[in-house]
């Protein structure tokens, strides 16, 4: 069986255990999704056979014909927790990376308009790509992360993670109240503006400020 590992730019390696994505977290996005904003977090998991790498090649499910790109900061939990509070969720943080939350938009349409799961539309095998991550401790500031992600070099989406409408510690605090995390979880943060659907033989890039970029090809 494959082994999913987290990889750090310090070199260390920690498996990959569940992803755990919010989902409507910018507000700009909400509105372009036709949707409105929640009084609790939105929630769905990929697991770790969702995991794909920087310079892998994705080959796009048969079973839908809209596959959305979303751009979206991704944390590696460092250790378990349970029940924490909002305070102390910066120590449970061993790394931040990018992340494309790689979505069957008409499967998840579907599933909407029928009241069903989104178990399909996200966590379909290649729909989870991930960079390397930075160290936590490399993190002075994690409030304002700038997002960007081309398709064929052109600029589909950019954001910045200062106008998530929950923070990162927010987010922790609720996972771990509501499911537990474990050492190797990631989580997928939400997604700003601008997501659209990827076709065959696209080229995605994705970067994190100036320190981190995914490089993904479409098959």
């Amino acid at each position: 069986m494959k082994d999913y590992l987290a990889k750090m730019t310090n070199g260390i390696s920690i498996p990959i255990g569940t992803y755990f994505c919010v989902g409507q977290n910018y507000a700009k996005h909400i509105a372009e999704m036709g949707a409105k904003p929640k009084s609790e977090p939105l929630i769905f998991i990929k697991p770790a056979q969702a995991t794909v790498f920087n310079n892998d090649t994705i080959e796009l499910p048969k079973f839908s014909n809209n596959i959305h790109y979303e751009v979206e900061l991704i944390i590696l939990i460092g250790q378990d927790c349970y029940n924490i509070e909002i305070e102390d969720a910066k120590n449970y943080i061993a790394g931040y990376g990018i992340g494309i939350d790689i979505t069957a938009r008409d499967i998840q349409k579907k599933a909407k308009d029928d009241g069903g799961p989104w178990a399909l539309a996200k966590g379909f095998r290649q729909s989870a790509p991930i960079s390397n991550f930075i160290p936590a401790n490399e993190i002075s500031d994690n409030s304002n992360f700038d997002l960007k992600l081309w398709i064929d070099g052109e600029l589909k989406q950019s954001g910045n993670t200062k106008d998530m409408e929950r923070s990162i510690e927010q987010i922790i605090s609720y996972l771990s109240k509501t499911f537990s995390l474990r050492k190797g979880d990631i989580i997928y943060t939400g997604t700003p503006e601008g997501v659209g659907q990827i076709k065959t033989n696209n080229r995605i890039v994705a970067k994190l400020d100036n320190s981190l970029e995914l490089n993904i090809n479409i098959k």
